[in-house]
């Protein structure tokens, strides 16, 4: 450990920052998925390669669109030649709330590049993301996410997906509401807990697709079939609605992927309505945001449960003792699951998934594979 904090002291003296690059690519899926508000029609990321003087270079994951690629090329030369070890001054250096990082898509700019300097941390310490950040663990339980309105795909069809996905070995799986009629997607919920059985953690997501009054007459319609969490029931600005769903309900509330930075998940976390976060670095600010916000929640005792990008997040799961749980895409949701990196996070025999044990994140891109599907 001396040594390894010795030549993480040294190469802080001597590590520049020399090139930003980035690369954004997009793929079609074999069948459009739609969830309670919004349809998918492709998978796609964005990677920021950050390079050294010293040959180590720094990969950031996330999504970007137009608004996001240039906040990207705005910040990058506020970036060149500065010291890549210094996440905390860069982070606030990036950070400018009038213009770029109060919410939406100049954050998320912000969290790739962010990203990407700690997994250029993590490597010039040559550690893991998650024993560098605390290395509470080195097994995170999963839930695996599916249960998307498609076409075709009635109540035996979801089913017989939610099925697999305990045949994987997930020991919790998470569903879709909200685009049907209440009715309708109750149904779909008492389905997917007979087939599973009792045992499974069973989450339902809505994806703010209700109004406060229709998420507290879905949760009561829901409530017999056990849902571990009702995740989004209603937009993320409504602090108020949250309070009033969690006063009607005994199924805990879990939001927070389209909150942003610390101040956002500080109000969110002050309607004590929440107990499970579902916050996202790729979103919120990046590894040094999300980190604030783990201590916030410990500060209350509430959990937390990332949403999206597992290659991400099972480091960040793995360094927190308040790490609820890990969101996990299987290969049903990604055309090129198993072949957009050289390795691939794997389910273990327990339904946990292990973070990967080399220095960095381990995000290790196939370009052979990935250059086909390069649209900028």
């Amino acid at each position: 450990m001396r040594h390894t904090l010795a030549l993480l002291y040294r190469k802080s003296i001597s590590l520049k920052i020399t090139k930003i690059s980035l690369e954004t690519y997009s793929w079609p899926r074999k069948q459009p998925i739609a969830n309670g508000k919004h349809t998918y029609t492709n998978y796609g990321m964005t990677l920021v390669n950050i390079e050294t003087n010293e040959g180590i270079t720094g990969i950031g994951i996330g999504g970007a669109g137009k608004i996001a690629r240039a906040t990207i090329a705005k910040l990058t030369p506020l970036l060149i030649g500065e010291d890549p070890l210094d996440v905390e001054r860069l982070w606030h250096k990036m950070w400018a709330p009038k213009l770029i990082g109060r919410r939406g898509f100049t954050t998320r700019a912000i969290s790739i590049i962010d990203i990407g300097l700690w997994d250029l941390r993590a490597k010039a310490a040559g550690m893991p993301l998650y024993k560098l950040l605390g290395g509470y663990r080195d097994r995170v339980p999963i839930y695996i996410a599916g249960g998307y309105y498609a076409e075709g795909r009635g109540l035996k069809e979801l089913a017989e997906e939610m099925v697999s996905y305990v045949e994987m070995g997930a020991r919790a799986v998470k569903m879709k509401i909200g685009a049907l009629p209440i009715p309708e997607d109750v149904a779909r919920v008492k389905a997917v807990r007979e087939a599973i059985g009792p045992d499974i953690k069973l989450m339902v997501d809505a994806n703010c697709a209700y109004r406060a009054y229709e998420a507290i007459q879905v949760a009561k319609r829901i409530e017999e079939y056990d849902p571990f969490w009702f995740e989004e029931p209603i937009a993320p600005d409504d602090y108020a609605g949250h309070r009033r769903i969690a006063e009607t309900t005994s199924i805990p509330i879990a939001t927070g992927e389209n909150e942003y930075t610390r101040y956002g998940f500080r109000d969110l976390i002050a309607t004590n309505a929440v107990p499970i976060l579902n916050a996202d670095a790729t979103h919120l600010g990046g590894v040094t945001e999300f980190m604030k916000v783990v201590a916030l929640a410990q500060a209350h005792d509430l959990d937390i449960a990332p949403h999206g990008k597992q290659e991400v997040h099972v480091h960040l799961v793995a360094a927190i003792a308040n790490g609820l749980i890990l969101e996990f895409y299987p290969k049903e949701f990604n055309p090129l699951w198993g072949q957009m990196y050289h390795s691939t996070l794997q389910i273990n025999d327990d339904g946990a998934v292990s973070p990967p044990n080399v220095p960095g994140i381990g995000i290790d891109p196939n370009y052979e594979v990935l250059q086909q599907y390069r649209v900028a």
